[in-house]
C-alpha cells in the first residue's frame, strides 16, 4: 500500500491544491459571475440531481422572468412551475417559492446572512446552507454532496459508507478544520468543480488530476472501488396507461391530487396498469369523451427516484370535451399548463 498521508494531513494540503487549480480551469457557468446569494440559492437548488448543462437555460429564463426574492415570493404558482417544467422534483420550485415569502415576511426580503437562518428556510439543507454561506458570505461552512463524499473517499482512503448520515457529517466536520480564511468560496466551488470534470464517478481523470500526488486511491489503483455505497433498493416498477385525449384541436388535462407523486401538477389522463386498447377505448367512453377512433399507440419510460414508470400511451380522436377534463391547445400547453416530462413525452410524439 502506496501513501502514509494521514487523513488530517490530505485534508489540510486540500486548499492550497485546489484553489490555484480551480482558478485557472474553472467552468465559465452563469451562476458564477457573481455571488449575490439569491442567484446562488436558485442555482444551487436547480442543480439538486440535474445536469449543469440542463440547468444552464432554466437559471438565466428563470432570473430573467423572477430578477429578484420579491418577484419570486409573488409569482401565481401555475406561473413558477411553468417556468420550471421539465426540471423535475416540482417540490424544488414551490419551496423556493416559501423560502421567499418567508424572506419577505421576516427578513425585510433581505437574503439571511446567518447559516441557521439560511439552513431554516424551506428547502434548503445542510448542503444548500453550507454553499450560500461559503460561496457569497466566505463563511466555513462546507457543502457536502455526491462529489465532495466521492473526492474525499477517495483521497483519504475512506471506505464508510457515503449513503450513512454520520459519514457525511464526518467529512463536514473534517473540511471545515480547513477551510482557508478568505477564499471559503472558491474552495467550495473548487471541490464542485473537482467532482464534476476530473474525480468522477466513472474513468476518472486521475492523471489530470491536481491532487493525484496525495490521493490515496491513485497511489493504490482503486478509484473504482470508492467510495463504498450501500446496495441500492430496487426500484419499484409501476404500469400505466396514459391517454392523449384530441378533440377539436385540443388535448385534455386535468391536476393530480394534493399529496403524493407529482403532487398538485397538471397531466396527461391517466389510470393504473397496462389497458389493451380496447379496455382503454372502453375507458374514455366511461371518462364521456366518445372516443371515434384510436389514432396511435406508444410505449414509454420515466424512471423516478424510487419508481419506474412502464407507460402505455393511447392517442386517441374524441367527440366531445367533456366536462371532468380541461381542454388546452397546443400553444397553451406549450405558455401556460406545465405537464411533468412522464406525461409530456406523449405530446413531444406528436
Amino acid at each position: 500500500m502506496k501513501n502514509t498521508d494521514t487523513k488530517e494531513e490530505i485534508y489540510a494540503r486540500l486548499p492550497e491544491t485546489l484553489l490555484p487549480w480551480y482558478r485557472a480551469n474553472a467552468r465559465d457557468l452563469p451562476w458564477r459571475k457573481d455571488r449575490e446569494p439569491y442567484h446562488v440559492w436558485v442555482s444551487e437548488i436547480m442543480l439538486q440531481q440535474t445536469r449543469v448543462e440542463a440547468v444552464r437555460g432554466y437559471y438565466e429564463r428563470f432570473l430573467k422572468a423572477l430578477p429578484d426574492i420579491k418577484s419570486l415570493a409573488e409569482i401565481p404558482e401555475e406561473a413558477l412551475l411553468k417556468l420550471w417544467e421539465g426540471l423535475g422534483y416540482y417540490s424544488r420550485a414551490r419551496n423556493l417559492q416559501k423560502a421567499a415569502k418567508c424572506i419577505l415576511g421576516n427578513h425585510g426580503g433581505v437574503f439571511p446572512s446567518d447559516f441557521d437562518a439560511v439552513r431554516a428556510l424551506p428547502g434548503i439543507g445542510d448542503y444548500t446552507a453550507g454553499a450560500v454561506c461559503s460561496i457569497c458570505y466566505e463563511m466555513p461552512t462546507p457543502a457536502v454532496d455526491g462529489n465532495v463524499l466521492r473526492i474525499t473517499a477517495r483521497m483519504s482512503g475512506n471506505t464508510a459508507p457515503i449513503d450513512l448520515p454520520e459519514t457525511k457529517k464526518a467529512v463536514a466536520n473534517a473540511l471545515k478544520e480547513v477551510y482557508p480564511k478568505g477564499h471559503c468560496g472558491d474552495f467550495t466551488q473548487s471541490l464542485m468543480e473537482l467532482g464534476a470534470c476530473v474525480c468522477t464517478p466513472k474513468s476518472p481523470k486521475c492523471g489530470e488530476c491536481p491532487a493525484k500526488d496525495f490521493c490515496f486511491a491513485k497511489a493504490n489503483g482503486c478509484a473504482d472501488k470508492l467510495p463504498v455505497k450501500l446496495p441500492k433498493r430496487e426500484k419499484r416498477v409501476e404500469p400505466r396507461t396514459v391517454f392523449l385525449l384530441e378533440c377539436s384541436g385540443a388535448f385534455a388535462v386535468c391536476k393530480r391530487e394534493s399529496k403524493g407523486l407529482l403532487a398538485g401538477l397538471w397531466q396527461l389522463p391517466n389510470t393504473d396498469g397496462a389497458l389493451s386498447p380496447e379496455a382503454a377505448l372502453e375507458t374514455v367512453s366511461g371518462f364521456g369523451a366518445e372516443p371515434i377512433e384510436l389514432l396511435k399507440e406508444t410505449h414509454k419510460v420515466h424512471i423516478f427516484t424510487h419508481i419506474r414508470w412502464e407507460m402505455v400511451g393511447y392517442h386517441i380522436l374524441c367527440k366531445e370535451k367533456c366536462d371532468r377534463f380541461l381542454w388546452a391547445t397546443p400553444k397553451e400547453l406549450q405558455s401556460t399548463y406545465a405537464l411533468p416530462t412522464a406525461f409530456r413525452i406523449f405530446l413531444d410524439e406528436e
